[in-house]
């Protein structure tokens, strides 16, 4: 399904201050918000809208990358939206705090009243080195890390069989309500921190954290054309949640080791070639590497000057989110000789005179700075 424009979810014009997107989304968040809108699939989808909307415009980097490119801009860099409600309130914890008093659904006893409800673990990151070939082509690579995922003995639920009780403070609620001018709000219990239970018996294998610590592989596919900075996202491939909920993120920032041969420029790359004036003035043809460690022949016409550039179609970087490929610019660098012998020299200067050129002959001259008897 197509994804809608960010500024039309929220309803607010291209230039919005952000208090303007703050006011909107606010709105919005309101409207469909799960307590009041239990068990409806329609305002949950809305209310996941707007806060991925919002996640954008109210950040001043996505929403410039986001004006630029649109949805397409956003995947380049793993942005893929919220996958529930738990993950809004994950994001936004603060900012529901100060909209309705409370950062979890739940607040007045509605939709998941009780116990808090599994939380989303924490997204991680990882710092990939690819060569500059890799980079260019793609390439799939298996990386090792880790990570704390929930105790196989307990499932997460940090006790043994049997090992809690419920808790006295809020009755296993997870809540305790509290008065707030004409609203009753409700906040998560300060004894069992919202899980309903206290642990009496802590599980062993974990000693009561519900969370291991494991070594994880993982295979991740490196699309052609990626750059430096690029950032790609592996799902559920990070922290282990709590109490039942997802796990978090795995985010792999890419870095890319620089070519000996190559520069990039975009999906152009440049490759520098000397040549000498003679070469230059005359024309020649030289042998030029390419990506993929092939070589192409090139025709150097005569006449040609320092920073010439030569383009060959076809030879640079595939497009990330485009078809074909940039172009091989071959950039000439003129070289001018440090030294000569007496016949080059010679030689010269007979071109010198034929020309009708004046050169220096005496100790500031030019031969007498590159001629060494």
């Amino acid at each position: 399904m197509e994804k809608r424009d960010y500024y039309e979810i929220l309803a607010v014009s291209r230039g919005a201050s952000d208090q303007d997107i703050k006011r909107a989304y606010r709105a919005m968040a309101m409207k469909y918000h799960p307590d009041r809108n239990p068990n409806n699939k329609e305002a949950e989808d809305k209310f996941k809208e707007c806060a991925e909307a919002y996640e954008i415009l109210s950040d001043g980097d996505k929403r410039k990358v986001y004006d630029a490119y649109g949805h397409a801009g956003l995947s380049g860099q793993g942005f893929s939206g919220f996958n529930d409600v738990n993950d809004v309130f994950s994001s936004f914890g603060s900012i529901f705090e100060d909209f309705f008093g409370f950062s979890s659904p739940g607040g007045q006893g509605g939709a998941g009243g009780g116990k808090r409800r599994g939380r989303k673990g924490n997204d991680l990151r990882y710092d990939l080195v690819l060569d500059f070939e890799e980079a260019a082509f793609g390439v799939e690579k298996e990386i090792e890390y880790e990570r704390d995922v929930a105790c196989s003995t307990c499932k997460g639920e940090r006790a043994e069989a049997g090992g809690k009780k419920t808790c006295g403070t809020c009755g296993g609620r997870g809540q305790v309500a509290r008065s707030q001018g004409f609203f009753s709000v409700a906040t998560a219990c300060p004894t069992c921190h919202g899980e309903g239970e206290i642990v009496t018996a802590p599980c062993k294998p974990c000693k009561g954290k519900g969370r291991v610590r494991e070594q994880k592989k993982v295979s991740v596919k490196i699309p052609p054309g990626v750059d430096q900075g690029v950032r790609l996202r592996v799902g559920e491939e990070g922290q282990g949640g709590a109490g039942g909920g997802p796990n978090g993120d795995l985010y792999v920032f890419l870095q890319v080791k620089e070519s000996p041969h190559f520069e990039r420029d975009g999906s152009d790359i440049v490759h520098y070639a000397a040549i000498s004036m003679i070469q230059a003035a005359l024309g020649t043809k030289l042998t030029v590497p390419t990506l993929g460690n092939n070589t192409v022949e090139v025709e150097v016409p005569s006449g040609v000057q320092f920073g010439h550039r030569l383009t060959i179609a076809g030879e640079g970087i595939p497009k990330l989110r485009g078809v074909g490929r940039g172009d091989l610019w071959v950039e000439l660098k003129v070289e001018v000789p440090t030294k000569m012998t007496k016949e080059q020299r010679e030689l010269l200067q007979q071109f010198a005179e034929i020309s009708g050129e004046k050169v220096g002959a005496g100790a500031n001259g030019f031969f007498s700075k590159i001629f060494k008897d």
